[in-house]
């Protein structure tokens, strides 16, 4: 089988590159590992950039996401047992985000991806990229029971960080750059009502919560545990009490979270990483593959959508004029982004979070950091540039 581009993952990223190519009529082939249940059931992120969901719709692909997601235009901020609200849009010109989950976002691409025809091979297990520096690079894969290779023009790697497409650029060419914390997030997903309009991120002397939402019914709750906490340890009654211990507030005692039935528990380790570049030859780093952030700052999704829509303009590009330019300067375009997220992430993980290792010193410094985003206008809209999401880089 032969195609111009060979895309590794049908996740977000993967599929999201598919249709920006389709509709610029580029052929493209998207292969996935697992089957197309698996996928439509990833539970992942949940808050889109205001660039990110433009894209989506200018894509074609916004139409459900703007039936029933929720658009929000701030966050609140707790802190010292007292509540600040942020307020995006006066602080960025108007832009806000929305939350809208992303195994929406796969099930939206994956149903216009089908009804247009487009090739998607669910249960196709790369197991190498060959001549990833030729000009016919190929992608060998298992679909059906048989071995199969897939020639392509440029191979595109969005299968994440344990992905076949990132080992395939040579160690002698790759630095990764990393950084792991020491505390986790125990997360749940639970049928009650939020009884909050935005999302809150709380700092206490408990550690860290983060109270968000997935609809109108559903909540999506997270706490700071340490590295290595087994879920069976938090019962459902002490994850809501604890949940409550660290939202509480001075001027309001009474406030609680709403409870319900919970449907599902994990705990998610708190990394950064960066694989420089993002490109080898004829394949192209993209999203997971590329860089993790950790979860606090909302940038995982967004990054892997930043880097795709400037890869298919790059590809686009060289199809309509015969430039590699942009396409050679996919892995530093896209890399100044990711370093502004990963900083961004860093700064919003580490001032909200209680590490073990701080001293009251340290925790006096958060408690200011905070309260300056509390009270200056200058710091608060630096938060909500980064967190709405920076324009693109062209």
């Amino acid at each position: 089988m032969r195609t111009t581009v060979g895309i590794i993952g049908g996740g977000p990223a993967g599929l999201l590159l598919g249709r920006l190519l389709d509709n610029a009529g580029i052929d493209n082939v998207v292969l996935e590992r697992r089957d197309r249940a698996y996928v439509e059931q990833r539970q992942r992120a949940g808050i889109l950039e205001q660039q990110t969901a433009d894209t989506l719709r200018a894509a074609g692909a916004g139409a459900r996401m703007d039936r029933e997601g929720l658009v929000h235009h701030g966050i609140e901020l707790r802190f010292d047992r007292g509540a600040h609200r942020v307020d995006f849009p006066s602080l960025t010109g108007g832009r806000g985000v929305v939350v809208y989950a992303q195994t929406e976002v796969v099930k939206d691409l994956i149903a216009l991806r089908l009804a247009d025809g487009g090739p998607l091979c669910f249960d196709a297990e790369v197991r190498a990229v060959e001549g990833a520096t030729s000009d016919r690079p190929v992608i060998h894969y298992r679909h059906e029971a048989e071995d199969r290779a897939l020639t392509c023009d440029y191979v595109v790697g969005c299968d994440g960080f344990h992905g076949v497409a990132r080992e395939a650029v040579p160690a002698s060419v790759r630095t990764t750059y990393e950084r792991d914390y020491p505390y986790s997030w125990l997360g749940i997903l639970a049928q009650a009502a939020p009884v909050y309009d935005e999302l809150i991120y709380a700092h206490s002397a408990r550690g860290f919560a983060l109270a968000s939402v997935r609809s109108p019914t559903v909540s999506r709750l997270y706490l700071q545990v340490p590295n290595g906490t087994d879920p069976a340890a938090w019962p459902d009654e002490r994850v809501w009490d604890e949940l409550d211990a660290r939202f509480a507030l001075d001027d309001d005692p009474t406030w609680k979270l709403e409870r319900g039935p919970v449907t599902a528990k994990a705990v998610l380790p708190m990394r950064s990483h960066v694989t420089e570049p993002m490109r080898h030859g004829r394949l192209f780093l993209a999203g997971d593959a590329a860089h993790i952030v950790p979860p606090t700052g909302a940038k995982g999704l967004n990054l892997a959508a930043a880097d795709v829509t400037v890869l298919a303009r790059a590809l686009i590009h060289q199809r309509d004029t015969g430039s590699a330019d942009l396409l050679d300067a996919y892995s530093d375009t896209c890399l100044r982004r990711v370093w502004r997220a990963e900083h961004f992430s860093y700064l919003m993980t580490t001032t909200l979070h209680t590490d073990p290792a701080h001293s009251p010193f340290d925790t006096r410094l958060q408690l200011a950091q905070l309260a300056r985003l509390a009270t200056s206008p200058h710091a608060a809209a630096d938060l909500a540039d980064n967190y709405t999401g920076l324009p693109l880089p062209r």
